[in-house]
């Protein structure tokens, strides 16, 4: 059911698009005005919760390991799995955005024939999840000649490498279709494990589908219901020079494309997107366990006033003596 919510949000989002394009005119409203709020929202929503997460009270290096701690110099330490200094997080940092090293390490438990528990490797998901996100920027990054020009360079090196076995006319770009493959696979995975299905919400599957109404009508947009490109990239610098102008005879596929992005990006920061930027802060991940070389005090510690046994005694003495209960001073 949580699916279906989801993908009945993203149907109800194309018949709004539908409505308002297709029946009311309405393409400036969702040619400048939609495209404009929803990159509002998506830069302010994200610098507040960077700026909540970076107010959080972190007294302590929490920071989770699985390799040996620097200790005593004749004791063999791993500077990537449990940094002790700055470069030891940077390097750890790196692998984990750029290569999901963690996630390489993921494992699956299933029971036997015996019906013993027993673990495997499960690379499917690392594999998936690395197609997703490389795939998704560098689409992203091929879009930047809409919003500049001259073109920067590795705008067309991208492309180049992007179509380098030239299927089809226009050539067929390879991250769309590892784009909406792997994303297609994170959602089946979703629906077909029942361990995975069940702790699955609509806001799980909202993204997904998103994600993959984007991948898909980019690519009938590119290859099938074809749009005039010089208009498009008219727009969108008109967008970028900040004078919005909506030029005639760009299709209707086009709006519903940009207001799939536009959704995204308003959606962004009030979802678990938010892993974006969320994974530069994580005290478990980017800060030094140096716990055993440098003492850490909490800041927030202040004097306690303490209420001795002795004072306690002398405060219910009397009390105490009527109840029967021994006093350790004499009167």
């Amino acid at each position: 059911m949580n699916a279906l919510y989801a993908l009945g949000a993203v149907a109800a989002l194309f018949l709004i698009v539908y409505a308002g394009v297709g029946g009311a005119d309405l393409e400036f409203v969702f040619g400048i005005v939609v495209p404009y709020a929803a990159l509002v929202l998506f830069l302010l929503g994200f610098v507040y919760r960077i700026l909540k997460w970076a107010r959080s009270a972190v007294p302590f290096r929490i920071t989770t390991t699985c390799g040996q701690q620097k200790t005593l110099p004749f004791i063999k330490n791993d500077n990537l799995e449990n940094p002790h200094n700055l470069m030891g997080v940077l390097g750890r940092m790196a692998l984990e955005v750029l290569f999901f090293r963690s996630l390489f390490r993921n494992t699956k438990a299933k029971l036997n024939e015996d019906e013993d528990l027993v673990y495997g490797r499960d690379k499917w998901l690392w594999v998936a999840a690395l197609a997703f996100h490389w795939s998704f920027l560098v689409v992203l990054l091929r879009h930047y000649r809409f919003f500049a020009e001259p073109i920067p360079s590795f705008v067309w090196g991208l492309q180049a490498l992007d179509g380098f076995f030239h299927i089809g006319v226009p050539i067929l770009y390879l991250t769309g279709v590892i784009l909406l493959a792997s994303v297609t696979y994170l959602f089946i995975r979703r629906i077909v494990i029942p361990q995975l299905n069940y702790i699955s919400l609509a806001a799980d599957y909202f993204p997904l589908f998103l994600i993959i109404a984007i991948a898909t009508s980019g690519i009938l947009m590119r290859h099938f219901y074809k749009v005039d490109v010089v208009t498009v990239k008219e727009m969108t610098m008109s967008l970028v020079g900040l004078q919005p102008a909506v030029p005639e005879g760009i299709g209707f596929i086009f709006f519903v494309h940009l207001f799939f992005v536009s959704a995204l990006f308003a959606y962004f920061p009030f979802s678990k997107l938010m892993h974006l930027g969320g994974v530069f802060m994580s005290p478990t991940r980017n800060l030094a366990n140096n716990n055993r070389a440098v003492r850490h005090v909490n800041p927030w510690d202040y004097e306690v006033k303490t209420h001795s046994y002795e004072e306690y005694e002398d405060e219910f003495r009397d009390v105490m003596r009527d109840a029967g209960l021994p006093l350790e001073k004499a009167e």
